[in-house]
C-alpha cells in the first residue's frame, strides 16, 4: 500500500539508531542507508516543526526466551544515539527497556500533549523494535506509516514478513522520498 496523506500533526519516530545496534550485520539494507533516510526525514519533519522522537533501548523485558541476544556487556556508547540523527534540544527522547517504544515509556503522553494523530516510523530492527512500536501506535489509535527504505532488520526474511505480511494491516507504508513529499 502507498501511502496517501500525512495528518497535519504527524511526528516521526526514529527506533534504536544508535551505535550497538547500528554495528550489527543488517539486511536487506545496510544500516548506514538507513540512518542516512532517517536523518533526511528527521530534517524534513524538523523544518515543518514536526516533533520528532529519537528512541533507544538500554535493556531487555525479563522473562526467559529459547533465543538469547547476545553475551556479556555491551560497550559504554552502545546506547548513544548515532549523531548522524544531529539531535536538536525541541526532539522527544525515549528510553526503552524492551522490543516496543510504548510499554514502560513516556512517549504517548508526549504524544498525545502536542496533538499528534500520526506517526511515520524507521529504525532498526523491522520485525523487532519498528514492528511492535507499530503494532503499539495502531493499537493506541494513530494512523501509522513505515518508511519502507528506511528500516532494516538483522534477518532479512523477518523483515520482508514485517513489510509484506504485517505493516499492511496496521497502516500504510512508502518511500523516505514519498513521505518527504506528502509532508508538503
Amino acid at each position: 500500500m502507498s501511502a496517501t496523506t500525512l495528518d497535519p500533526r504527524t511526528a516521526l519516530v526514529l527506533i534504536d539508531l544508535q551505535k550497538g545496534i547500528t554495528g550489527l550485520p543488517t539486511a536487506p539494507l545496510p544500516s548506514a542507508e538507513v540512518v542516512e533516510r532517517a536523518a533526511r526525514l528527521a530534517t524534513a519533519f524538523r523544518a515543518r516543526a514536526l516533533p520528532v522522537v529519537l528512541v533507544n533501548v538500554t535493556g531487555g523485558a525479563p522473562g526467559r526466551t529459547e533465543s538469547a541476544l547476545g553475551g556479556g556487556t555491551p560497550p559504554a556508547d552502545w546506547a548513544e544515539l548515532v549523531p548522524e540523527l544531529d539531535r536538536r534540544p525541541g526532539d522527544i527522547t525515549v528510553t526503552k527497556q524492551q522490543w516496543g517504544a510504548f510499554y514502560g515509556t513516556h512517549l504517548d503522553l508526549e504524544l498525545r500533549r502536542r496533538g499528534v494523530t500520526q506517526l511515520v516510523l524507521a529504525g532498526i530492527a523491522t520485525s523487532i523494535g519498528v514492528e511492535s512500536s507499530a503494532r503499539a501506535a495502531h493499537e493506541h489509535g494513530y494512523h501509522v506509516t513505515i518508511a519502507t527504505d528506511a528500516v532494516t532488520d538483522l534477518d532479512e526474511a523477518a523483515h520482508r514478513n514485517s513489510l509484506e505480511k504485517i505493516f499492511p494491516r496496521l497502516g500504510e507504508t512508502d518511500t523516505t522520498e514519498t513521505i518527504i513529499k506528502l509532508l508538503g
